[in-house]
């Protein structure tokens, strides 16, 4: 007798039966009177938005006296959430970065399908698309729902482009003459970040994503992949994207190299840079170091064609549920209520965040406006990094790039690195 399969279908047919109530309805409408207290517990990644969790849960215990959500939130989520699965001890609820760890451990099934939920039907299909294309469970399950998404954009201070008379740029050599311009009038363009080596990233992602031709990754992270068979490869087609990223980061300010994250935050609160190569999740830190910060958002224009710019967005958080929850009912149920417009407007006007359902409206954060259309029409592509091996230190290996500027070695670097994850693939396999 399969355990997990039938296990899973017992939870399918509760959940489905009590999510027919409505959500402002206490789960007491659908639970026996004597079946007592339930404590769910609640993985929470998010450090940041920790204020808006707990606000939140209190108003669902409040809807639903009868179920206790205990929120498990830790300093290392990726390493706590692997050991509490070691242990046999996969959470009720979670919230998760959807990124490529979430999709290891989606495909190795140890959350619930929720394809089924009221809710994964008003999720954008093209945002689900992205969360789903990393990897399910069987690579047919909805593991995961998108709860908040994020957009890698350029921020810019609005209030300096008006000084200058700069339109916002549409295109690549649009950006590069606002760049000009600014730098022409002893204005900084950019303030870059060299000292902590994700922060490369948010660029090279927008550039890598949107100029990488079609089945790059399909071929790139097959088994036996070399560059010299493959069709593709990125000495083979990312050089492009390599240069531009090289050009832009041609612009950084003195002290660069020795400038981390925190330190690009708050200088572009403070008005000392025209443009910041950052997304959306750095504004809630820029308004901390300067509540009255002019903040607004354009998409990358990678290209000399605005028709072919794409938004870049990830779920920055998703939503799941242990496959062997032993609360099924109380988990969908939360779930719901999580997905609900109210409690995912009350998210992303708190955090900055875009929202990922086709009947909630858009947010209203100013800063957030001018990605928003490109966002609402589904002209968007997911992270390339999250596409890349966690084997490979592809961060460190920007940084570098950055610091010596040799375009020949980053490009020779990264396929000798995917032929590597390649052959420990087809390793694997051939066991």
């Amino acid at each position: 007798m399969n355990t997990k399969k039938t296990r899973s279908n017992t939870w399918r047919r509760v959940a489905g039966a009590c999510l027919t109530v409505a959500l402002g309805t206490s789960l007491a409408a659908c639970a026996p009177a004597d079946e007592g207290r339930v404590t769910l517990d609640f993985f929470q990644f998010k450090p940041e938005a920790v204020t808006e969790f707990q606000a939140l849960v209190a108003e669902f215990e409040t809807r639903n006296p009868d179920v206790d959500v205990v929120i498990n939130a830790v300093p290392d989520p990726d390493t706590a959430i692997r050991t509490l699965l070691v242990k046999g001890k996969t959470p009720d609820v979670l919230t998760l970065n959807g990124n490529g760890n979430f999709a290891d451990l989606a495909a190795s099934c140890v959350f619930a399908d929720l394809s089924a939920f009221p809710s994964a039907s008003r999720v954008k299909p093209e945002v689900q698309d992205i969360l789903n294309s990393l990897g399910t469970c069987h690579g047919s399950e909805t593991n995961g729902l998108p709860f908040a998404n994020n957009a890698s954009a350029i921020l810019y201070n609005p209030d300096i482009f008006a000084e200058y008379n700069v339109e916002v740029p549409s295109t690549w050599d649009e950006l590069i003459a606002a760049a000009e311009t600014f730098k022409d009038n002893g204005v900084a363009p950019f303030h870059l970040t060299l000292k902590d080596a994700w922060t490369v990233l948010p660029t090279y992602v927008n550039l890598a994503g949107n100029l990488k031709p079609a089945g790059f990754f399909e071929d790139i992270r097959s088994a036996s992949w070399n560059p010299q068979t493959g069709t593709h490869g990125f000495a083979a087609d990312g050089t492009e994207a390599a240069e531009k990223l090289k050009q832009l980061f041609g612009y950084r300010q003195p002290g660069a190299d020795s400038d981390g994250y925190n330190d690009g935050n708050a200088a572009f609160a403070a008005g000392k840079s025209a443009m910041y190569l950052q997304g959306s999740f750095a504004i809630p830190a820029i308004r901390a170091a300067n509540p009255e910060a002019r903040i607004a958002s354009f998409p990358y224009p990678t290209t000399n064609d605005p028709a072919e710019t794409t938004l870049v967005t990830g779920v920055d958080v998703t939503l799941a549920m242990g496959r062997d929850t032993k609360h099924p009912k109380e988990a969908a149920a939360f779930i719901e209520f999580l997905m609900s417009s109210e409690a995912m407007k009350k998210y992303a006007e708190a955090q900055s965040a875009l929202v990922p359902l086709k009947d909630t409206g858009s947010t209203t954060d100013p800063a957030l406006a001018g990605v928003q259309d490109i966002f609402e029409e589904g002209r968007v592509i997911g992270y390339f990094d999250h596409q890349i091996p966690t084997s490979i230190p592809f961060t460190a290996m920007l940084q570098q790039f950055m610091l010596d500027g040799d375009t020949a070695a980053f490009l020779d670097r990264a396929d000798r690195e995917f032929a590597k994850a390649a052959a420990r693939t087809s390793t694997k396999k051939g066991e």
